[in-house]
């Protein structure tokens, strides 16, 4: 490892900041860190957009550093309100090159409908949907346009310039790129998921404990784009166009400019059906086949386009570059992917990275001491996204425990299990499809607006949903959404697929 060949701690004049990777978490580093008098360049492995048109960007711009960047993408509220609140200039052009915006009003069912009334916080629960390469698009010309940032392509960082200190904390003070050592006061680790810096910083001598743990699916995504004259299925005349059948998972995700896109997710002991869904003609079957996504891929309305995208290896992390109260490193501020990232179910990627960019301004705003800094961001990091991580943590134990269940011929869950799924199922489910105010609460948590627990810990919320639990599925007949999908052999057997591997494979693990 390169010893360090700059004094720390840091230099005089505008403090410098070099940023690894100009993605999301690049960006928004970059959004959150301009104006505040400091110098922000940011390296990138990979091209620049090869065009200005989003169409030609989504087909032409190869980003082998970004494996997700043709997945299905919805920007959480949170991440639009840090756009808005830093830049509501960059918000107003999103607009105007065709990003949606879907409100709360939007996600209510037709009981709930007639009975909202629109508050001011409201505006707040609002997310966006694009392509994602449309979105980062639109983000890195912004970014290009301000006074005190600036993004260098085709730059290949292979090493941090970094020694271990006397105290037993590793000084950062730039990195190595092409043969060449470019230094800073502040190195931003935004490389992403497949980012090698933390296991440098091992490699020097630092303890960095990891938390992993697989997210026991996979995800298969295809793009559509509406026919000529052919709009968006209502979504009050049709059935929902998410839904979880156990085996399978489902949504759509609309996009910009005509365009939206599918994503079906397979548990990973499901390789039979992984393996079939990669065929387009599956892909296509099986999402007509399902009511909620029959609807948007029918031929007449839309067309495909380009093949089916998978992305597998997930694994939520949370990575502890404050073990013991005591920071690893200097100078050195890990975020988005390279920190910590969970099941990408909920969207919350680029928002983990937009939270810890703003920590990151909070950090460096509070004092010039580097140890100060580094506790002041790591502390921000974790009670910020710390309750995200093992809210998701906790769904995937479960889903995996009932994906090999539901394989297990005659297999009864215990009592206890049945009795926290259906009240999750018969009251929870049920009173955010009939109360507009619970709904309301649950999607702050859902939008990373606050703890994703916090609404149901409140008494008089606990009691409204124990109430409609109390009513009982007869009662609340009306309120149940409709079948998402057939029976696992159903669908299997239509698509041309063996059900009964999984099932002999899910007979010899343990069942929930």
């Amino acid at each position: 490892m390169n010893a360090l060949a700059r004094p720390l701690p840091r230099s005089a004049g505008p403090e410098e900041v070099l940023v690894i990777g100009a993605g999301i978490g690049g960006l928004m580093t970059a959004l959150a860190l301009s104006g505040t008098g400091r110098r922000i360049r940011l390296l990138e492995r990979d091209p620049p957009p090869p065009a200005e048109d989003p169409d030609a960007v989504f087909e032409g711009w190869r980003r082998p550093g970004c494996t997700q960047m043709r997945q299905s993408h919805a920007f959480l509220a949170r991440l639009r309100t840090i756009i808005r609140g830093r830049h509501p200039a960059l918000l107003e052009e999103m607009r105007a090159a065709g990003v949606r915006e879907i409100t709360l009003e939007a996600m209510l069912t037709p009981y709930q409908r007639p009975r909202y009334r629109p508050r001011p916080e409201d505006e707040e629960l609002t997310i966006l949907t694009s392509r994602r390469t449309s979105l980062e698009l639109l983000i890195r010309r912004y970014v290009e346009r301000l006074p005190d940032a600036t993004i260098e392509s085709g730059v290949r960082v292979e090493r941090l310039v970094a020694a271990m200190a006397p105290d037993g904390i590793v000084d950062v003070a730039g990195v190595e790129a092409g043969g060449r050592h470019w230094f800073a006061d502040v190195v931003v680790d935004a490389s992403g998921r497949r980012g090698t810096f933390l296991a440098q910083l091992e490699a020097i001598g630092a303890r960095i404990p990891d938390e992993s743990e697989p997210a026991g699916i996979l995800y298969f995504t295809r793009h559509y784009r509406l026919r000529p004259g052919q709009v968006e299925p209502s979504r009050h005349d049709h059935p929902p166009g998410t839904g979880d059948l156990g085996y399978l998972k489902f949504g759509v995700f609309p996009g910009d400019n005509g365009c939206f896109s599918i994503t079906l997710a397979v548990p990973e002991i499901e390789a039979e059906l992984r393996r079939a869904v990669l065929d387009p003609d599956v892909f296509q079957a099986i999402t007509q086949r399902l009511p909620g996504l029959k609807p948007w891929t029918d031929p007449d309305r839309a067309e495909p386009r380009g093949k089916v995208q998978g992305m597998g290896d997930l694994a939520g992390h949370w990575r502890d570059l404050l073990p013991g109260g005591r920071p690893v490193a200097r100078g050195y501020f890990p975020l988005g992917d390279a920190v910590v990232r969970t099941n990408p179910l909920y969207g919350r990627g680029c928002s983990f990275a937009a939270v810890a960019a703003e920590a990151l301004r909070w950090a460096l705003d509070s004092s010039t001491d580097p140890m100060a800094r580094q506790l002041a961001y790591h502390r921000r990091l974790r009670a910020e996204l710390r309750p995200y991580f093992d809210d998701m943590r906790a769904q995937d134990r479960v889903a995996i425990k009932r994906a090999r269940a539901a394989l297990i011929p005659g297999h009864r869950p215990r009592w206890r299990a049945r009795l926290l799924r259906s009240f999750f199922d018969d009251g929870v489910r049920i009173a955010l499809r009939k109360d507009v105010d619970l709904l309301r609460q649950a999607m702050r948590g859902f939008h990373m607006l606050e703890d994703p627990r916090a609404w149901l810990k409140r008494p008089g919320n606990l009691a409204r949903v124990l109430w409609h639990w109390a009513l009982g599925p007869r009662r609340n007949r009306a309120h149940y959404p409709p079948e998402p999908g057939p029976p696992r052999d159903a669908l299997l057997a239509a698509i041309g697929v063996d059900g009964m591997a999984a099932v002999r494979r899910a007979a010899v693990l343990e069942p929930a």
